[in-house]
């Protein structure tokens, strides 16, 4: 029998779920040992991953609004990571302010390779892949990215004294969000129901997903 949408969801983020010594740099902000570069750095990245994400979700949204192979439910999901990328960059501007972050920076910045190769990934998947197979590969993918963003919440109040406001950006991806979750199982379960559903291909995208996210971290840890 196959599996239904929560247990799919639940055994491919199990299996994607990266080791954790692809990524170096969370554990030294965890710990209060990244520099304050490394931190404007990071901020100055995401203001990069942050639009490209935005517009390759609404690109997405819309596909599968289009798209007979797909219901609502995907719009649907597309829609809410749209919005939430929307209010992840207002709250990009305090955590940038606090990691010293100057407008020069932000006008000027040149983005590194190894750390855009995730959003330029993402929006590969916004042209290519089905919405189907995007809402599974992304959702295995945001169960580790929200463990970071707790991590890196911990350490920037405990260690770097940033207020919750500074910290409101990676708090927002920490937090559980059962709606979004609702969203994603809904539209799994409907392309399971569908048959337009391709576990082996949302599988590789997710694998490359995590790829490009420790790529992301190995880069910025390169930070003098």
């Amino acid at each position: 029998m196959a599996p239904k949408a929560p247990e799919l969801l639940a055994t491919t983020t199990a299996q994607l779920a990266p080791d954790p010594r692809t990524n170096p740099l969370v554990p030294l902000i965890a710990e209060g040992e990244a520099s304050r570069e490394t931190l404007a750095a990071l901020a100055l990245e995401q203001r990069w991953v942050i639009a490209a994400d935005h517009r390759a979700f609404v690109h997405l949204a819309e596909r599968a609004a289009d798209s007979a192979a797909d219901t609502r439910t995907a719009a649907a999901f597309f829609t809410s990571l749209a919005e939430g990328e929307a209010l992840a960059g207002e709250h990009l501007t305090a955590f940038a302010a606090a990691s010293g972050v100057t407008e020069e920076q932000t006008h000027t910045y040149a983005p590194r390779p190894g750390c855009q190769a995730y959003p330029a990934y993402v929006s590969w998947l916004a042209l290519n892949a089905s919405p189907a197979d995007a809402i599974l590969a992304l959702t295995a993918n945001f169960s580790a990215w929200g463990g970071c963003c707790a991590r890196i919440a911990e350490g920037l109040r405990h260690h770097y004294g940033f207020s919750d406001e500074a910290c409101a950006f990676f708090d927002l991806f920490a937090e559980p969000s059962p709606g979004l979750d609702a969203q994603a199982t809904a539209a799994v379960e409907a392309a399971l129901d569908s048959g337009h559903l391709n576990t082996g291909l949302a599988h590789t995208y997710g694998s490359l997903l995590q790829s490009y996210e420790a790529m992301f971290w190995n880069s910025l840890r390169q930070t003098p």
